[in-house]
């Protein structure tokens, strides 16, 4: 398994990893477009040539917001999820940013307790975030030193 930054060679699979995964998925154009921000920092996870997974995410004055993190069903419980969330960390911290926030549903006891080994904390919740099906989301935050 090897992470690598998001090149265009990976928008399909990673707009199919949306749809097969995600409610509200991103279009590939909505993906591509992250390719040409400056702001952004997206990182697949390849088994060969396959997206096993991948996460992405925007800085904005050292404080970053991670959008989507989505590993195919085919490979889940091998510690993908995990392990692309450490190197989004790294890369961030190259970058310059101190912190990292998400939201996860209330009812994605997988993630909530992933991202809690991880070292998140929640610092919010958001009342009816998602919308189908409607739920709230919890807000969770990983910061660190740079």
């Amino acid at each position: 398994m090897n992470i690598v930054k998001m090149t265009a060679e990976h928008v399909d699979q990673i707009a199919q990893l949306e749809k097969e995964c995600f409610s509200d998925p991103w279009s590939p154009k909505s993906i591509a477009s992250e390719l040409e921000n400056s702001l952004s920092c997206w990182l697949v996870a390849l088994e060969g040539a396959t997206v096993a997974g991948y996460v992405g995410s925007q800085t904005v004055l050292g404080e970053t917001d991670m959008m989507n993190l989505a590993v195919h069903p085919s490979f889940r419980r091998r510690g993908i999820a995990s392990a692309l969330v450490k190197a989004l960390v790294e890369a961030l911290k190259e970058r310059g940013s101190h912190s990292l926030t998400l939201e996860v549903r209330v009812s994605n006891e997988p993630a909530r307790e992933l991202y809690e080994r991880l070292g998140f904390v929640q610092v919010g919740r958001r009342p009816n975030y998602y919308q189908h099906p409607r739920e709230d989301g919890l807000i969770l935050r990983k910061e660190w030193e740079i």
